[in-house]
């Protein structure tokens, strides 16, 4: 993805170079609600495997149980996040980010709690003692740019962070000052005087 051109937030929160794949999870927000908060996940199914369907079948609840000892444990789960970038920084969109997906769960962030409210939620293909691709912090970090283009976002912060002791993706595998850096705009340089 680092060759496409700059990613776009349209008004209803679609990104049109995105992947467009519909989850069912997700609902709206609480009126007046401004998104201010980018929350970072990592996902493998089964854990530690990446590629296959399964991450997009278990978001659409469409995920065949059977198909893994692994996955009866997320037998009735509905769940989603906004954005997925895979390992090769390929971008997929589940939920317009004018809506509520449920990326959160159980979450506060600066005395706030319910972060699905005020959030994006972005997972990468990961786990999180396996490092991640340049590809997608590329993506990632175009990513961050277009919505913030969009949103009033303020923080960002990964899944531990707004879920302590239940999470802890994505993991010290993610390199945070890599990323920072990524996102930090740079000053333009003066003209030099001829």
């Amino acid at each position: 993805m680092p060759t496409s051109p700059r990613l776009h937030v349209d008004r209803t929160g679609i990104i049109r170079a995105a992947a467009q794949v519909a989850s069912p999870n997700c609902d709206n927000r609480p009126p007046g609600t401004k998104v201010t908060l980018l929350v970072i996940h990592n996902i493998s199914l089964p854990p530690g495997e990446f590629g296959g369907p399964w991450i997009v079948e278990f978001f659409t609840n469409r995920l065949r149980i059977k198909a893994h000892p692994y996955f009866e444990q997320l037998a009735g789960l509905r769940v989603s996040p906004h954005f997925l970038i895979r390992r090769d920084g390929s971008l997929a969109q589940f939920v317009p980010c004018a809506m509520r997906a449920w990326h959160a769960g159980a979450s506060s962030w600066r005395g706030r709690e319910r972060c699905n409210d005020f959030s994006i939620g972005v997972e990468l293909e990961g786990a999180d003692t396996v490092h991640y691709a340049d590809a997608q912090y590329d993506t990632l970090a175009q990513l961050t740019r277009a919505l913030r283009r969009r949103y009033p976002i303020r923080d960002i912060a990964g899944h531990c962070d707004i879920a302590p002791r239940r999470k802890t993706d994505p993991g010290p595998a993610f390199d945070w000052p890599l990323y920072r850096r990524m996102i930090t705009p740079r000053p333009r340089s003066a003209p030099v005087a001829a």
